[in-house]
């Protein structure tokens, strides 16, 4: 950081972007990683901060922009250039074998055909667009004509190259990457244990939770999850004259930077495939994200042509795909957990048993319904079965062995964690205790995580020691914590107190948006706490807001304002408020803006719709911009839309604003419109 006050900025930010670049690669291509995660974050901060310091030095493809930005508003449709076709499954090693027999027909006789066999990740395909070497667009499999624009999200994702970066001539004038998007397991198995110690549903498995992280409106919770990304496929190319079979174009782009699976192989007979198919049946275990199969395909790009498709998958590409192994155990114990919002969510110990490559004692019972559908008792012989091969979950109950006298299991009457009174809404179990220790415990965890009011050093466990020994008992505690209360708990040595104390300090000017994302009111996330806090000033006249007042704002109906109205007319929901305003935490918006303070532009009072990829701004930094010219950005054209800004490729939305005769601005109009505010 000291060098580099004395460096051109410009050369410095040049520097520190091809380093980290190359450490990506290194890391999620190469698996040769060049340097300690410590040392990559030193730099990414170094980075960020030359980019605070000069802004009109930063590009919107630095590493640093990989943090999310702003919630989007939706997800435009757009048409594949080439379409994204299913492929045809086979379960059997003898269908396999009859695949190959009806390639070879569809060939000249005796013509050699050869494969490539590549793992068949579990995760949600994609589409990459490439223009000049420049992400451009990424874009869900959809119904494979059509799928939804995903940039946002996946710009978030480090294995993912915002520039291609290859070592030799100029990038593919286009290249149109096909791939499988994934969270590893490590880090989804993380993920459900935060949800299921929240009260949160947990996800099925690994591919839902890839699913619902793409199409979440907020960037920041794919940056926060992990993701990994896998290239396996090609659309369409233009500038990639080496590539005219399957291998070489994976090789190809792997120079380029783009990471694909390093267990792919390239073999010259069925007799091979099948070799590879059952060797890697043992293998896929080991591997840190779901693999349910192996994609087989011919390898050479003219004879794929000449073997073409059928109206639902290409003839030359098959996948094979592994049963889903059960097992047998004995459920022994129901331990009934108690998350954030108080939801009792029952958790199964059972006998450890191997399950695709691991033991398996513990699953998710989901709630008191799921219980009484399955018939599932006490001492039971249950079938689990890994769901996407990750998180285990009790498929049947072998009721020819269960005990005589087994008795169905009876929900808690009382809250396993204060003794509250325990009720039913749906499906799911209530503690009724606002003062339940564990609920609050949830919370806190909620409240400091990075999402919300973003205190680091705050970790689940030092969350737990702090409730434990009762030192907190509010929010508003953790701002009066001093460091001799913290020196000598477990793991906190002088340094760590230290910085914590820094990073509670740094926390209190967070603003009332970021307060009430945190505070875990039902129905208000960080999109919903974004729209309250650039309609009221602070939190005092939100909280003199009638629920007629809050049920007139964007994406706020009736019932949340009510819900919402409540709590904050309530005593725990004033007192919060109150807490944190007396130990200084700043309840003032940020994201205000007074609707007299807004000067006047052509964009005051409009409703806007932005589409297409802009070369000027990024779309969230756009957005901002005409939020605080009085605009209203929205994600879909409507009669109510007034200007539509189209940048290229801009798809349905474009189309959909001529159809109704909606004014649409190009980017150089825009540009010229906003250059003194921009200044």
């Amino acid at each position: 950081m000291i060098e580099s006050l004395f460096m051109d900025p410009a050369k410095r930010i040049e520097e520190l972007t091809g380093l980290l670049q190359r450490a990506d690669r290194a890391y999620h291509v190469d698996a040769d990683p060049i340097m300690p995660d410590s040392s990559y974050d030193a730099l990414l901060a170094e980075l960020r901060s030359l980019e605070e310091r000069h802004p009109d030095l930063a590009d919107p493809d630095s590493p640093t922009q990989r943090v999310g930005g702003e919630p989007v508003e939706g997800f435009e449709s757009v048409a594949h250039d080439v379409p994204m076709r299913s492929i045809d499954n086979t379960y059997t090693i003898e269908d396999l074998q009859a695949w190959h027999e009806r390639v070879a027909r569809g060939l000249d006789e005796d013509e050699a055909v050869a494969y490539v066999c590549d793992p068949k990740v579990d995760g949600v395909a994609i589409s990459l667009d490439y223009v000049d070497g420049r992400l451009v667009r990424a874009v869900t499999r959809g119904d494979g004509t059509r799928g939804d624009d995903v940039t946002a999200q996946v710009r978030t994702i480090r294995s993912v190259p915002l520039r291609l970066i290859g070592q030799e001539g100029a990038p593919p004038a286009r290249l149109q990457v096909r791939g499988e998007i994934v969270i590893p397991n490590s880090v989804f198995e993380q993920i459900n244990e935060r949800r299921e110690a929240a009260g949160e549903p947990v996800f099925a498995n690994a591919r839902n939770a890839t699913a619902g992280t793409l199409k979440n409106l907020d960037p920041a919770v794919a940056a926060s999850r992990g993701l990994r990304f896998f290239a396996h496929g090609v659309g369409l190319v233009e500038g990639l004259p080496d590539a005219t079979a399957h291998a070489d174009f994976l090789e190809s782009i792997g120079r380029l930077g783009l990471p694909t699976s390093p267990l792919t192989r390239r073999v010259d007979s069925i007799d091979a495939v099948i070799e590879v198919v059952e060797a890697f049946a043992t293998e896929r275990a080991r591997l840190d994200y779901g693999v349910d199969g192996m994609v087989v395909r011919v390898d050479d790009f003219e004879q794929q042509a000449r073997l073409g498709s059928t109206s639902k998958a290409p003839r030359w590409c098959i996948a094979f795909k592994y049963p889903a192994e059960r097992g047998r155990t004995l459920l022994e114990h129901v331990e009934w957990q108690v998350g954030k919002g108080g939801t009792l969510t029952p958790r199964a110990t059972m006998a450890p048993v191997l399950l695709a490559g691991t033991t398996v004692s513990h699953a998710t019972l989901h709630n008191i319904e799921e219980i009484r559908r399955k018939d599932i008792r006490l001492g039971d012989t249950v079938i689990v079965e890994k769901a996407g091969e990750i998180i285990p979950q009790v498929v049947e109950v072998v009721l020819e062995e269960r005990a005589d006298g087994a008795e169905p299991m009876m929900p808690p009457e009382a809250c396993p964690a204060c003794g509250g009174t325990v009720e039913q809404e749906g499906p799911k179990l209530y503690c009724m205790n606002p003062e339940c220790p564990a609920q609050f415990s949830e919370r806190l965890k909620w409240f400091v995580g990075r999402g919300q009011m973003d205190i680091d050093g705050l970790g689940d466990k030092l969350i737990d020691l702090l409730v434990s020994k009762d030192l907190v008992h509010h929010y508003a505690d953790l701002f009066t914590l001093e460091a001799e209360q913290l020196v000598g708990l477990e793991r906190m040595g002088e340094k760590k107190v230290a910085n914590l104390m820094a990073a509670l300090e740094e926390a209190k000017g967070r603003g009332l948006g970021r307060v009430l994302a945190s505070l875990g009111i039902r129905h208000v996330g960080a999109s919903a706490a974004k729209t309250l806090a650039r309609h009221f000033e602070n939190a005092a006249a939100l909280l003199a807001a009638s629920a007629e007042e809050i049920a007139e704002l964007p994406d706020f109906g009736e019932i949340t304002a009510t819900a919402l109205h409540e709590h904050l007319a309530s005593e725990p929901g004033r007192e919060a408020f109150e807490r944190l305003a007396g130990v200084g935490v700043d309840l003032v918006s940020h994201d205000y803006r007074a609707t007299e303070a807004i000067p006047d532009s052509p964009f005051k009072g409009k409703t806007v719709v932005i589409t297409g990829t802009l070369e000027t701004w990024t779309r969230p930094a756009l957005t901002e911009l005409l939020e605080g010219l009085g605009a209203k950005v929205t994600g879909s054209v409507s009669k109510r839309t007034d200007i539509v800004i189209a940048g290229e490729s801009a798809g349905s939305k474009l189309e959909k604003a001529r159809s109704l005769g909606v004014e649409v601005w190009d980017e150089a109009r825009t540009r010229e419109v906003l250059a003194p505010a921009g200044d």
